[in-house]
């Protein structure tokens, strides 16, 4: 399986780093496999940092392997379990069992906005959770255990506004 991760840097040798900030699952390192998803990460962190570079590091993940040798956490939609879950770890309240990996649906900016509805009293968790059906989500695989990133191999890294198509 190819998976990309989008950012202002190569990452040649992935690591699972403490961030500055909470995110969707918790702590780990973010891919996805879809491309265009690694982009748009990409040009998200390059005007964070207030930068003017981004890379999409390509690698190969061994999905098979990973499937029958770690633990999985996986939401086929984005259904109540998984906006327990994105919302656990926003709020940095996520308190059940870690997994070697997680794979569900990106929480853009339209859910982060749907959640700050939710949790203050305007919609109700299934309103939130039905306004998500409404609009394609992207696909976040996050390794979170040094084992998960064992099966992750580095291919190469490309400027993606240098491709054209």
């Amino acid at each position: 399986m190819i998976l990309y991760h989008g950012s202002t840097v190569v990452v040649e040798v992935p690591r699972i780093i403490i961030p500055n900030r909470t995110l969707d699952f918790g702590v780990g390192f973010y891919t996805t496999a879809n491309y265009t998803q690694a982009v748009v990460f990409a040009d998200i962190v390059m005007k964070r940092r207030k930068q003017d570079v981004q890379y999409i590091s390509i690698y190969d993940f061994k999905m098979e392997q990973a499937s029958k040798t770690l633990s999985k956490l996986e939401f086929t939609g984005p259904d109540e379990d998984w906006f327990d879950f994105v919302c656990q770890n926003r709020n940095g309240t996520y308190s059940g069992c870690e997994h070697d990996i997680a794979i569900g649906a990106v929480a853009n900016d339209k859910v982060y906005a749907t959640i700050g509805l939710f949790e203050s009293g305007i919609l109700t968790k299934e309103q939130a959770i039905e306004s998500f059906k409404v609009n394609p989500l992207y696909d976040q695989i996050v390794l979170k255990s040094d084992s998960a990133l064992k099966l992750l191999t580095f291919r190469e890294a490309i400027d993606p506004r240098e491709v054209t198509e």
